[in-house]
């Protein structure tokens, strides 16, 4: 059973999010303030936070930014700020995804019930995928990059996205069949999604962000792994 912690301090939002998820067979944990669930992060074992970002405490993207110098559990923000800087500052800081004030418990669901199948049906076939001499590890079963030998954090949609590039190395993904290989036909997202979560990464695994030698911007028509 996977189990989801909502951090939220709308009494209504939480209790109805926790029933909608809770009928849906998940173990759901919940916290009014920011400090109290990380608490409970740190003492259970949790496979998916739901994250207000205007908590009474702290800040949802101080909860976030904390989550993710400890764990690459998944992060879903809610918030009533629908920018479209907004969101990108929030995919930045470690979101994996983002829902707007006011949501449907319904559509958020959906895209949890997505969330878990897409990590169940991971193709964990190659579980070691080497590049350049070594210079690039992807391990898919412990779900860990290395880079020159040492581990970088990525978030989880960071590593898939990475996985997905490198089983197939040198094929030309647009943003639209990146969204669907990694993220399924269902994803409700944007575009600008995959361009942010690319720039993430090749700070993470390229030496030279300017010039990369893994991930590689095709003029008009996406992004490829060309690593050797």
């Amino acid at each position: 059973m996977n189990t989801v912690l909502i951090i939220e301090d709308e009494k209504t939002v939480r209790e109805v999010t926790k029933a909608y998820l809770e009928k849906e067979g998940y173990k759901v944990l919940t916290a009014e303030y920011g400090l109290d669930g990380l608490s409970i992060f740190i003492k259970e074992k949790v496979d998916l936070v739901i994250l207000d970002l205007m908590l009474p405490d702290i800040q949802g993207e101080e909860i976030c930014q904390r989550l993710r110098k400890i764990s690459d559990v998944h992060i879903f923000m809610l918030t009533a700020k629908g920018a479209l800087d907004e969101k990108i500052h929030g995919l930045n800081i470690g979101a994996d995804e983002y829902l707007v004030k006011p949501f449907s418990p319904r559509e958020l669901v959906a895209r949890v019930n997505s969330l878990f199948r897409r990590i169940s049906h991971k193709d964990d076939t190659d579980s070691i995928l080497a590049f350049n001499d070594k210079s690039l590890i992807i391990n898919t079963e412990t779900r860990e990059v290395l880079v020159d030998g040492k581990y970088v954090s990525l978030t989880p949609n960071e590593f898939d996205i990475l996985y997905v590039m490198a089983k197939n190395k040198g094929k030309v993904f647009s943003r639209e069949a990146l969204i669907e290989s990694v993220f399924g036909m269902d994803f409700e997202g944007y575009d600008r999604t995959i361009d942010v979560h690319i720039k993430n990464l090749r700070k993470k695994i390229e030496r030279d962000t300017r010039n990369p030698r893994y991930i590689i911007t095709v003029v008009k028509l996406g992004y490829k792994f060309s690593g050797e």
